[in-house]
């Protein structure tokens, strides 16, 4: 495939293979996704990805964006994989409380620059995370209980559609587009800058304990007796961990958007358990809200799994809290609610179930089969308290957007990339006509 129109228009920023820099170019951030892209386009601003999409859509070759690839799955052979980590830039206003940022931007530079003013946005876990991939999807967080999906905090996006047209998407002009966006993933426009709504943070408590392995059953108990009267501003995530060349244990993460007593005296059932081993509980500024589950934040091979868990009953507790978790990394099992399972104005909606289960395993050689089979026994074992809808950023590199959507969303995320994007020029990750 021949790129040279679309190299004259964008000099020492287009790759193809056999050019320097072209494998590291098309990594995404999950090493156990490969990406066999045609070629590759760092783009540096908005002009740029809509010259990308314009040379793309002449061309009738798909057009990919990632800033960096943490959502990656795979399956875009012969794409135009466009880079927008170069779109960078955080505008806080904090009067209004809005941020507006670049496509490139990660939750950790936006927490950095509202936290000063005693805001925060509605961030996940992992400060390297970029903002725009993880709101398209959704988006949830430690502060979703409270105000809901990041999706619905977006009041504009800034775009180019699959014609190279720059346009601003607001719930005023292009609604349709607006709600697509708001949750849909990025299947019907590239999105070059959003704007979304901040929240105040008066006080904020949080972190991890840890404990061993025999504790795990008072541990989960806790988790169950906290989550059944957490108030929308206390959120609670438990782990098994079983890590290489360490011995199993057990953990509970944290976090409060209010006053540390107040956070204390509700997880009180923590400390009664005892022999902790880890303790990072305390006030955090909210900038270092990624700290609490201290993820990687370089890049990593390895294999996860998300599901929307309808209760937590005994086959739910036997498989995940007393049988062995190897050979998988973490069974993690996040409290939903609150705001969660309140109205949505965006595609992703409210979320009926009260818990999400993630599981992480490392994606070596000698792992990957034992892995995915650890996974699908846990489903079988599992599967009457399973949903079967799943957050899309939760999805896996073997399944599609229909998994995240009922029939009546999809159907209406299907027609407006239809009005948008019939020739599929631009497409997202999990793309909805897949």
């Amino acid at each position: 495939m021949v790129f040279e129109e679309l190299r004259s228009a964008l000099p020492g920023r287009v790759l193809v293979p056999g050019d320097e820099g072209f494998d590291g170019a098309a990594r995404p951030w999950s090493l156990a996704v490969t990406q066999p892209v045609a070629a590759v386009v760092q783009a540096a601003d908005a002009d740029d990805v809509a010259a990308v999409v314009r040379y793309a859509a002449r061309a009738g070759v798909p057009v990919v964006a990632q800033p960096t690839g943490h959502g990656a799955s795979g399956g875009i052979d012969n794409a135009i994989l466009l880079r927008t980590k170069g779109l960078g830039g955080v505008a806080i206003d904090a009067e209004r409380r809005i941020a507006k940022v670049g496509a490139g931007v990660q939750w950790g530079q936006v927490q950095a620059a509202a936290s000063a003013h005693g805001l925060t946005g509605l961030a996940g876990s992992n400060p390297v995370v970029g903002v725009t991939g993880y709101t398209l999807g959704g988006g949830h967080g430690w502060f979703s209980r409270k105000y809901g999906w990041a999706s619905d905090a977006v009041r504009a996006f800034e775009v180019v559609d699959a014609t190279g047209r720059q346009a601003r998407v607001t719930a005023e002009h292009n609604p349709e587009l607006f709600w697509a966006l708001r949750g849909g993933g990025g299947d019907f426009a590239v999105v070059t800058a959003l704007e979304f709504e901040l929240f105040p943070v008066p006080e904020f408590y949080g972190g991890r304990m840890m404990w061993p392995a025999g504790k795990t059953r008072a541990v989960f108990e806790a988790f169950q007796e906290i989550t059944a009267a957490a108030p929308d501003e206390l959120s609670v995530w438990f782990h098994r961990f079983q890590f290489p060349d360490a011995p199993p244990m057990v953990a509970m993460d944290v976090a409060y958007l209010g006053a540390a007593d107040a956070g204390r005296a509700l997880i009180a059932g923590l400390d009664a358990i005892g022999d902790a081993i880890v303790d990072k509980r305390g006030v955090l500024p909210v900038s270092a809200v990624g700290d609490i589950t201290a993820e990687p934040t370089d890049p990593s091979a390895s294999i996860s799994r998300g599901e929307l868990l309808t209760d937590l009953g005994d086959a739910v507790v036997k498989t995940l809290v007393d049988e062995q978790i190897s050979p998988l990394v973490d069974i993690q099992i996040r409290h939903l609610g609150g705001a969660l399972a309140g109205p949505a104005s965006g595609a992703r909606g409210p979320v009926a179930e009260p818990y999400l289960l993630y599981t992480l395993g490392l994606a070596l050689p000698h792992l990957v089969d034992a892995i995915h089979s650890r996974n699908a026994e846990i489903v079988d074992a599992i599967g009457g308290h399973i949903s079967g809808l799943k957050p899309y950023t939760f999805l896996t590199p073997a399944e599609s957007a229909a998994a995240a959507f009922d029939e009546a969303v999809l159907d209406r995320l299907r027609a407006v990339k239809q009005a948008r994007d019939p020739r599929s020029i631009i497409r997202a990750n999990y793309p909805v006509l897949g």
